[in-house]
């Protein structure tokens, strides 16, 4: 399998950190091939205008949506975002990896998506959900946060953490077609002991050689819905 890990965090020495180091050695020892797009040691640039393309398909009025179009067409992406592509192709899953920061992504992987996930490239002309260009690949979130499980909960006070990340699974991941796997969650880690870290990476060790196995997560399928992209049986909203 080969596997595709967006890492972003900025400190070398982080939690963050660690799991994409346990995850390279476990997949690799496993005999999968993996590729690390590290966006903070990159400095990858974030922010999506002009700067996304080599060509130009209307010089007076930027935007974007036409401008990806377009290059998608004659091969008109920045070098920063087409090599980003190409690992995308190249990937049977994808990994993002990161904290959770201010109950989203971190704006560096934010950028990352805003600018490489383009219409044309990503998704367009119906290409979504069940039949979206990513169908047939996986995709996970692995993610850190400050607040332990309780807060995170149902009845927790910050609201369920799968509502929190369904915009980055649902939104993103499904939208594009992968088969998105349940994330793997790191709680407190600031607050926890070295023994509890250390549970943590063993416990991704595990779901990392699952990868190929675990069932995704279920969303509706598109056949649920009517030509107006509504649910046919409303009763199972």
């Amino acid at each position: 399998m080969n596997v595709f890990i967006v890492h972003a965090h900025p400190e070398p020495q982080s939690f963050n950190a660690a799991l994409t180091n346990r995850a390279r050695q476990t997949l690799e020892s496993a005999g999968h091939f993996v590729r690390v797009s590290d966006l903070y040691a990159m400095r990858f640039d974030p922010v999506s205008d002009r700067r996304n393309f080599t060509t130009v398909k209307d010089a007076d009025y930027f935007k974007q949506q036409v401008e990806e179009k377009h290059a998608a067409k004659v091969g008109g992406f920045a070098p920063d975002i087409a090599v980003e592509m190409e690992k995308l192709n190249w990937c049977d899953a994808l990994i993002l990896q990161f904290p959770l920061w201010w109950f989203s992504m971190p704006a560096i992987l934010k950028g990352w998506v805003d600018r490489v996930f383009a219409l044309g490239y990503a998704y367009g002309g119906r290409r979504w959900y069940d039949d979206g260009v990513f169908a047939g690949k996986r995709a996970m979130v692995s993610v850190t946060l400050a607040g332990d499980e309780i807060i995170y909960g149902k009845t927790g006070l910050n609201g369920d953490i799968h509502d929190i990340l369904f915009t980055i699974n649902h939104g993103i991941l499904r939208f594009t077609g992968f088969d998105v796997l349940p994330p793997f969650i790191a709680w407190a880690v600031a607050r926890v002991d070295d023994r509890a870290r250390r549970g943590y990476l063993d416990a991704y060790e595990q779901r990392l050689l699952t990868l190929a196995e675990t069932d995704p997560i279920e969303f509706r399928s598109l056949d649920e819905y009517d030509e107006s992209f509504r649910l046919k049986d409303p009763s199972t909203a």
